[in-house]
């Protein structure tokens, strides 16, 4: 069977086990695992040596026709749940629900559509860790400090709702067939965000990171003067800064005063 859908498959057993650890912990069996894009069921494997169960999500029907013949037993067993379709069309939540309400997460990301997952997951209640393969990069920007030039608006997507760590890197010649670059293995504990950053309006806050975001060299008073006027943004000493200057906590700050003086925003 050829590559499809761009994937890179990764195909090393020491490298799979670890990612399959990290998302089950170190109780046996571990926790129900929701796996995106099993692609050939090569960390479906090792999830399955170590989760109480799996439910697997493919969008590639050549792929769920062999992932059925390969994983025969386990579907017949009820150890393995094989659902062919878009992860972004999944209603996650009823997955989550029709277990024990708690489910760990691992997967494969692609990169053109990690943010979108992301949400996805971000919005879920019963996500108790998410461990993924990403690109290099990708993991760098999600565990990204203020004032580093990787930290931007993904960074603060995912320390809004999580604690991200990178567990370690991938080599590409870890890979069938090699991408271009590199990857890495990161984990995402979730976290509270309304309590941990006395933030009520998740939603309204990330529109606001993004249009903090939206032209990184641009100071915020220039990127934000569309939504709340040059003379507002003046007030602030922030201002004068650029968005990548900035924690979580401080745009959440800035977010509140801003919204304070214009309510209406």
């Amino acid at each position: 069977m050829g590559r499809r859908l761009g994937q890179h498959f990764l195909s090393r057993k020491s490298i799979l086990d670890r990612i399959a650890h990290a998302a089950c912990g170190d109780s046996a069996p571990g926790p129900l695992v929701i796996e995106i894009g099993p692609g050939k069921g090569a960390l479906t494997a090792s999830l399955l040596e170590m989760a109480s169960k799996v439910v697997a999500v493919e969008v590639d029907p050549y792929l769920v026709h062999y992932l059925r013949q390969k994983f025969a037993g386990a579907l017949d067993s009820g150890r393995l749940s094989l659902i062919e379709g878009d992860i972004l069309k999944t209603d996650l939540a009823c997955l989550i629900n029709q277990e024990d309400g708690r489910a760990a997460i691992a997967g494969n990301l692609p990169y053109y559509i990690t943010s979108p997952i992301l949400e996805r997951i971000f919005a879920l209640a019963g996500w108790q860790r998410a461990v993924f393969l990403v690109q290099q990069e990708v993991a760098a920007r999600l565990a990204a400090s203020p004032g580093s030039r990787t930290y931007g608006y993904l960074s603060v997507l995912a320390q809004l709702h999580s604690r991200p760590q990178i567990l370690f890197d991938v080599s590409r010649t870890a890979f069938h067939p090699p991408p271009k670059v590199d990857s890495a293995v990161v984990a995402l504990e979730p976290r509270d965000a309304s309590a941990e950053f006395d933030l009520a309006d998740k939603q309204g806050f990330l529109r606001f990171a993004s249009a903090c975001f939206r032209q990184k060299r641009k100071t915020l008073r220039n990127n934000l003067a569309a939504l709340f006027g040059h003379d507002r943004v003046d007030t602030l000493p922030e201002g004068k800064k650029r968005a990548e200057q900035l924690s979580v906590q401080e745009l959440v700050n800035l977010y509140r005063a801003l919204t304070e003086l214009c309510p209406t925003t």
